[in-house]
């Protein structure tokens, strides 16, 4: 059950009335100011604004030296590939340290702090992975969401860091069978949290502002790694949700729910066939069909729903396996990410499922690997997982560099770059993590 905030004894909140420096900060300098001609919008999730990665941001940096966009400040951090969010004057970012999880909201100009807010958490690991958090936090209007590792679902205020109300999924729903800990990010629809819950139930509609449970749906594929997204199918209101955790033996696929009571519409699985894989990209809504992919042995499929909702699968890829970046629609294709390892950026048409390119990308040295696009400006900004950043020209013809840089050289860059405001958001995950703000500000 959710709990009110004065009966919280575990949980810590530090709130101050301006941003303050703090010792894990190093300021470089300020940015350029944000051209009056701009176009400019939050990122308060990590699919963006439009759950679709697609960014109405303009005026931004298209050229930079060797060196890459100039650093505006850095902030240590603990372990976590969960991207950190932006809406107006807060950014808001989690992470683990010290046996705790660690939720802070920074201004996203000097880095300074606004608030921070921490409760303990048993970490693990699996497969020689440790447990960090993977989901990013969401932000909605005054309030913001976050979900651990663990299960600690938090419903913070935005601007004081205050707990407005928290609940333990694992404890009140039952352990979610995951491999790394939960990972799906919550959506927000109208007074509506959604949460793939995983455990006694498959998912769960929460009132926003208090905690309490609207309705849940149950189903035998539980949680996944893959976050709800909403969509509109031949002029009705669903939610998305591309289940599947770890199960033996392995299922999952594709739900469409209706978001006013969780009515369970459809069920398409789609799963790998091995039980050391999940579903974690999540689905991609183009018109009245649904793109979902794994990259372990199904690869990619479009799905169509017909106007009495019964779905059938229009074409499947199996050479477009992502296994955890989220595709991007554009222009009737989709761009994305092949494989696990050794991956390779693809380019499918939508309508009939034809491959029309596969590219390396040659970033002199460096591997693209788990790489995440965003499109934004008119290109594909792209961060490899070395700690690439490129400048990419993507069209049905084919991939061209406009212009790239090594921010750093470390492993896992994980988790989709934010860009909000002509500033550009990056996670370094190992060798000393730390979240980096760049200056995209163009002239």
């Amino acid at each position: 059950m959710n709990t009110p905030a004065f009966l919280i004894l575990c949980t810590t909140s530090l709130a101050l009335a301006e941003p303050q420096a703090f010792d894990r900060l190093t300021f470089h300098a300020a940015p350029k100011a944000l051209s009056p001609d701009a176009q400019s919008e939050d990122w308060p999730r990590f699919l963006g604004p439009r759950h679709d990665l697609h960014s109405k941001e303009t005026k931004l940096l298209k050229s930079w030296p060797d060196s890459g966009p100039k650093m505006v400040w850095e902030v240590k951090r603990g372990s976590g590939h969960a991207p950190a969010v932006v809406s107006g004057d807060f950014l808001v970012m989690i992470h683990a340290s010290d046996g705790r999880e660690v939720i802070e909201c920074l201004q996203p100009e000097t880095g300074k702090r606004h608030w921070k807010f921490h409760y303990p958490v048993q970490l693990g690991s699996s497969f020689g992975i440790s447990d960090a958090p993977r989901s990013g936090p969401v932000i909605d209007g005054d309030l913001v969401f976050t979900v651990g590792v663990r299960g600690d679902l938090h419903c913070l205020n935005l601007k004081t860091g205050d707990l407005v109300w928290k609940t333990n999924l694992d404890k009140d729903y039952g352990p979610a069978p995951l491999f790394f800990g939960r990972g799906s990010c919550p959506l927000v629809d109208g007074d509506q949290l959604i949460v793939n819950v995983g455990g006694k139930i498959c998912v769960a509609s929460f009132q926003k502002r208090t905690g309490d449970l609207i309705w849940s749906t149950n189903h035998d594929w539980h949680a996944s790694y893959a976050s709800p997204v909403p969509a509109t199918i031949h002029g009705k209101k669903r939610i998305l949700v591309f289940a599947g955790g770890k199960l033996s033996p392995p299922a999952g696929g594709l739900l469409s729910l209706d978001p006013k009571t969780g009515t369970l519409d459809q069920a398409f699985p789609w799963r790998a066939r091995m039980f050391a894989s999940v579903n974690a990209a999540s689905p991609v809504a183009v018109g009245n069909a649904v793109f979902i992919t794994e990259s372990y042995t199904q690869g990619g499929a479009l799905v169509d729903f017909a106007p009495d909702g019964s779905v059938k699968l229009r074409w499947k890829a199996r050479q477009f396996g992502s296994q955890f970046t989220t595709p991007i629609a554009h222009e009737d294709h989709l761009y994305g990410i092949d494989g696990t390892a050794g991956t390779e950026m693809v380019c499918y048409d939508l309508k009939t499922g034809r491959e029309r390119w596969r590219d390396g990308i040659d970033i002199k040295g460096a591997r693209l690997g788990r790489a995440s696009l965003l499109r934004v400006d008119g290109a594909f900004l792209c961060l490899g997982d070395q700690g690439t950043l490129l400048w990419l020209d993507l069209t049905p013809k084919g991939a061209t560099i406009l212009a790239q840089s090594q921010l750093f050289r470390a492993p896992e860059t994980w988790g989709v770059p934010t860009v909000s405001r002509g500033l550009l958001f990056v996670n370094q995950n190992d060798m000393g993590p730390r979240l980096i703000c760049y200056d995209l500000r163009g002239k």
